[in-house]
């Protein structure tokens, strides 16, 4: 039997500065301890340190850095990971000071989307935000940059060095990579716009990772999306069916999670992802009633939906995971974000205002009008009573009138059947606006 592969140990550097104050430089590297967690690292020792100046060759000062390379051998550790950005330079001498593997916040990032990756499409993302992350580096991963590649003339570039074959050799895949995304962004596109024609409205569960977002997911639609309790544990969106009582459909997204100093290079790399929520109708924006920096994640979410164009959708503030919150946690947040809407997606509870509050989100800009609909062309009706809401329903021998609200997506759809208020008599109608105007549970 084999023995089980020991977990790699850590030594874990948090960096305070005159931009980034000594309280939040702990709550970062508190989540740092939580990245190293979820890609099964075992953090052996940490330091705060406070940095002054910066030098480009190690960041911090000789004196410093030798302190840091010896409380990390003392404490056992096989790697260095630093919550600050290491240059190509900085890293490469850390790594010769020390003797041991040094990277940073970004690379381990990177690891664990490496690590959690299942479908072509995520795979793909995370190998191009590695290769755009390792180019710059590529010339520190020599000893010897001046060492020449073998091989027949003509065959492998004579003359070239390794270091620029290697380079190329890059270049050449993540352009490669970056065409093949590029052809399933337009596979996207084309199913998006299915979804229009069809005029289902469309949903994404946005927000900081590790929030809930799957878990609410499968609370509102019944679905069995990946849950785990850690960082990243989606790295696909995942899209499902979300069925109101009197037939409307939404269609609901789960995105991958957000966090403080995501590297650019994922936000690129996860563009045609992340679209799924700069492209729907409504944002579901969910945070963890359980974690201390909640505003901060908050804030940190709204950047990454300003980054990518999808800051002023309609958007829904969801406060999750109450039932691990104190009461009076939950109170002083609503009253902060009085518009938010408490839930737990273990328990249930809030679940039935939340949906209201969906449906709401989506009928807020509803247009109210009357419709005369012949029977042949039932399947109007049906749209209406689909992706609208139904104040009123009157039938007689050759139509079917509605009076109704209607989002504008399907407004050119029904235009044909519009009829003016003082056209019809509005006591036809039989009375739904207690049944129907909040749509259903």
């Amino acid at each position: 039997m084999n023995a089980l592969k020991e977990a790699e140990r850590v030594f874990l550097v948090g960096v305070a500065s005159e931009e980034l104050r000594k309280a939040e430089a702990r709550e970062l590297l508190d989540e740092l301890h939580g990245l190293a967690q979820t890609l099964g690292l075992e953090t052996v020792g940490e330091s705060l340190i406070q940095l002054r100046d910066t030098t480009p060759s190690l960041l911090v000062g000789t004196g410093k850095a030798e302190e840091l390379v010896q409380a990390a051998d003392e404490a056992g550790a096989d790697t260095i990971i630093f919550d600050h950005t290491l240059s190509p330079v900085q890293q490469r001498n850390w790594e010769k000071l020390s003797s041991k593997k040094v990277y940073d916040r970004a690379e381990l990032i990177i690891k664990i989307f490496a690590s959690r990756a299942l479908t072509k499409e995520a795979s793909l993302q995370v190998e191009l935000a590695q290769l755009q992350y390792a180019l710059p580096r590529l010339a520190h991963s020599y000893d010897d940059l001046m060492r020449q590649r073998g091989g027949r003339y003509g065959t492998k570039g004579s003359g070239e060095q390794k270091l620029e074959l290697d380079r190329r050799e890059i270049e050449r895949r993540i352009h490669e990579i970056k065409d093949e995304l590029e052809a399933v962004r337009k596979e996207r596109s084309v199913q998006r716009r299915r979804r229009e024609r069809a005029g289902v409205p469309r949903a994404a569960i946005v927000g900081y990772t590790n929030a809930g977002k799957s878990s609410l997911l499968n609370a509102l639609t019944a679905a069995s999306v990946n849950a785990e309790d850690k960082l990243f544990a989606t790295l696909d969106p995942t899209t499902r069916r979300l069925l109101f009582a009197q037939g409307q459909t939404l269609l609901l997204t789960d995105t991958v999670g957000f966090i403080r100093n995501l590297p650019h290079g994922l936000v690129d790399a996860f563009r045609s992802t992340l679209e799924e929520a700069s492209q729907a109708d409504l944002l579901i924006h969910v945070t963890d009633a359980s974690d201390a920096r909640v505003d901060a994640h908050i804030a940190t979410t709204l950047q990454v939906l300003s980054d990518i164009g999808a800051r002023d959708i309609a958007r829904i503030l969801v406060l999750n995971k109450i039932d691990l919150a104190a009461p009076d946690v939950v109170d002083a947040f609503l009253l902060r974000y009085p518009e938010s809407v408490a839930v737990s997606a273990k328990t249930g509870a809030g679940l039935d205002g939340l949906v209201e509050a969906i449906q709401e989100a989506l009928t807020r800009d509803m247009k109210t009008l009357v419709l005369r609909i012949p029977h042949a062309d039932y399947r109007i009706a049906s749209l209406v009573m689909r992706e609208g809401t139904v104040l009123g329903e009157h039938h007689d021998d050759e139509s079917t009138w509605l009076r109704c609200r209607i989002p504008g997506r399907i407004e050119k759809k029904v235009q044909p059947y519009i009829v003016g208020e003082d056209e019809v008599d509005a006591g036809i109608f039989t009375a739904k606006d207690e049944t129907g105007k909040k749509g259903q549970k």
